[in-house]
């Protein structure tokens, strides 16, 4: 009997690694990967329908704005657009009264690179008051900063500022772990570089998802700090 079980076990694996086979099993996985990258995609923007605004005058109050970081120039050495209109997002909500203080979330990995002093020094430049900003140095990716913003910061909600499409899925991590959120969208990129990164998008919308059904944790949390 247990001889009968081992032949057929081996041949089903025999089977398996088949030619013919092989390519059918890629191209039913390459189908489940399709179908699930749309769905999660359809998910994210749906439940974020209600909680993004483009109007600075119809999004609610928060204590707190949180600036997903950009690097503030393209490898070209222009200016990142990304960054200028984040950063035009977050002085609007500033000045409109929207939000008391801003915590910037970004990389700072290397000593050369630091996207978080960057917003710092702009913000400043553009009348904000330092006492009213705080910088995460260790927000290498979305995931870290929501984390981060919660766990270090002790927020439990938050006016997440960056592009819609960026938006939207900081909003799905925030619901994942329990901060009350609403994001304020800057103004998008059109043209080949905003086809680019939208397309990028859906792949980072899958890895979050990834993320949060393994319990992916930041690569960096550490001492607690309040936000007065």
């Amino acid at each position: 009997m247990n001889k009968l079980k081992y032949s057929k076990t081996l041949k089903h694996l025999i089977d398996f690694f088949k030619p013919k086979e092989i390519f059918k099993n890629l191209k039913r996985l390459s189908l489940i990967t399709i179908v699930y990258v749309v769905i999660i995609n359809i998910w994210i923007d749906i439940q974020a329908k209600n909680s993004t605004y483009n109007d600075v005058n119809q999004i609610p109050k928060n204590k707190v704005g949180l600036i997903l970081g950009a690097s503030k120039f393209t490898s070209y050495g222009s200016i990142n657009l990304y960054y200028k209109y984040r950063l035009e997002a977050a002085l609007a909500l500033f000045k409109a009264g929207k939000i008391e203080f801003i915590l910037i979330s970004g990389d700072n990995g290397r000593k050369e690179y630091d996207e978080p002093t960057d917003f710092k020094n702009d913000l400043i430049k553009r009348g904000v008051p330092e006492s009213k900003i705080y910088l995460d140095y260790a927000g290498f990716r979305t995931l870290d900063s929501v984390i981060r913003a919660k766990e270090i910061f002790g927020l439990s909600s938050v006016t997440l500022i960056s592009q819609r499409f960026h938006n939207e899925r900081a909003l799905y991590l925030t619901r994942h772990f329990d901060i009350e959120a609403v994001a304020f969208n800057a103004k998008d990129i059109k043209g080949k570089y905003g086809i680019k990164t939208r397309a990028r998008e859906y792949l980072a919308r899958t890895k979050a998802s990834i993320d949060l059904l393994f319990n992916v944790q930041p690569k960096y949390l550490g001492k607690k700090i309040e936000i007065v």
